[in-house]
């Protein structure tokens, strides 16, 4: 462990904690949207019935340009079944391949709508190229909460601690939560490897260097992904591992892989790969804390698609 890594250093210690005192240890329970590959998460602490919505997805139709509830829902009832108390509503960063659904389920639960500080870095890139005009600030005021890198905050008795991971995005952070980390779009399970970093921002090298931070955690330390794409011999989505297994067996940043080989394939995978289905969409909503752009003037609502966009 880098000794300069303050943020990392009590999140280590954080764990450890956890993973000695079961009352430190979050609830976890994981929502998959087939159709974005998408994992939503509810964290809760058993003993004060708080709790946090990690990475919620909004339904969402490109062809006929409507939105749905489903997923959603299913998160509500869950909360509900078992009369928690939402007090955040967590994203790890702006996505790209779902819309967020947490403006709806801060009306029917409440709770913060927090993100990590850079994404004024995404605001600003997007808000030009979707031409987002003076209504739009990119000052990060659409969200209720924005976090550092080592802010620290509870949900109950669960100690949470922010880690910046850049790479995917500028933006991106993963959440500690007692000893479960929720990592985003950082890493996906050892048999996928890791995230693609070609995104306005994303840079390979920052990518490795958060990897290699997360796995700086105690092995025991449970992670949970934001998405599980089936890989052709595994028969089942998964989305928790450990720093024990990711280091051991990913495919793409296991121990031993070099930085620069790392960059070398990441760089030459991402060259290959199509935007996600749902990009332009999706960053319009996001980087509004999931909130639509305004109605216009005939009272309707508008997601842009750039034609030709340098």
């Amino acid at each position: 462990m880098r000794d300069s890594d303050t943020a990392l250093a009590t999140a280590h210690a954080q764990v450890e904690r956890a993973l000695a005192d079961g009352a430190l240890r979050p609830e976890v329970e994981g929502f998959f949207d087939p159709d974005t590959y998408t994992v939503t998460y509810v964290v809760y602490d058993k003993a004060s019935n708080e709790a946090a919505i990690v990475d919620s997805v909004l339904d969402y139709d490109p062809a006929s340009g409507r939105t749905s509830f489903e997923s959603a829902d299913r998160v509500i009832d869950f909360v509900i079944s078992k009369n928690l108390q939402v007090k955040y509503l967590l994203e790890t960063h702006a996505h790209a391949d779902h819309l967020s659904a947490a403006p709806y389920l801060q009306e029917k639960l409440g709770g913060k709508i927090a993100i990590g500080e850079h994404i004024v870095a995404v605001q600003n890139v997007f808000g030009k190229l979707f031409n987002a005009g003076t209504e739009f600030q990119r000052d990060g005021s659409d969200f209720d909460a924005l976090f550092a890198d080592g802010d620290t905050f509870a949900i109950g008795n669960v100690p949470v601690t922010v880690l910046h991971v850049p790479g995917h995005t500028p933006a991106c952070i993963a959440y500690a939560i007692g000893d479960a980390v929720f990592v985003g779009d950082t890493m996906f399970m050892p048999d996928y490897g890791t995230a693609r970093a070609d995104f306005p921002g994303g840079d390979a090298r920052q990518l490795f260097r958060s990897l290699r931070r997360i796995l700086e955690l105690p092995d025991e330390t449970r992670l949970f992904m934001c998405h599980d794409y089936l890989p052709p011999d595994r028969s089942a989505y998964m989305w928790e591992t450990s720093v024990a297994a990711e280091r051991k067996a990913n495919i793409h940043a296991h121990d031993g892989v070099e930085e620069d080989e790392f960059v070398a394939m990441r760089e030459a995978r991402d060259a290959t790969l199509d935007m996600p289905r749902l990009i332009l969409p999706s960053v319009q909503v996001n980087m509004r804390a999931g909130h639509m752009p305004p109605a216009e003037d005939n009272g309707v609502v508008y997601l842009k698609m750039p034609v030709n966009a340098v």
